[in-house]
């Protein structure tokens, strides 16, 4: 598979390792991308608290998404992960 870089910590891993964040293309909502059916621009974190926090404390994924990022959706990927 392709491989992808954490938006947290910068660590190169296989993205079926990583959680991936999806902007959806048509509407533009942010959302977590399980099953990777769901076109738009992604962004990917590694399956650790730390790299969650450090992603989110420093605006990354909101850059990368270019969208304003849910403040339910840190909460669920943190206590989820």
């Amino acid at each position: 598979m392709t491989d992808r870089k954490c938006a947290g910590c910068g660590k190169i891993k296989n993205r079926d390792e990583m959680i991936r964040i999806t902007k959806d293309f048509s509407t533009g909502d942010v959302f977590v991308n399980n099953d990777s059916k769901k076109f738009g621009r992604s962004v990917y974190l590694c399956y650790n608290k730390m790299c969650i926090e450090n992603a989110f404390k420093k605006n990354k994924i909101n850059k990368v998404l270019k969208a304003p990022i849910p403040e339910e959706l840190k909460g669920k990927l943190i206590n989820e992960f």
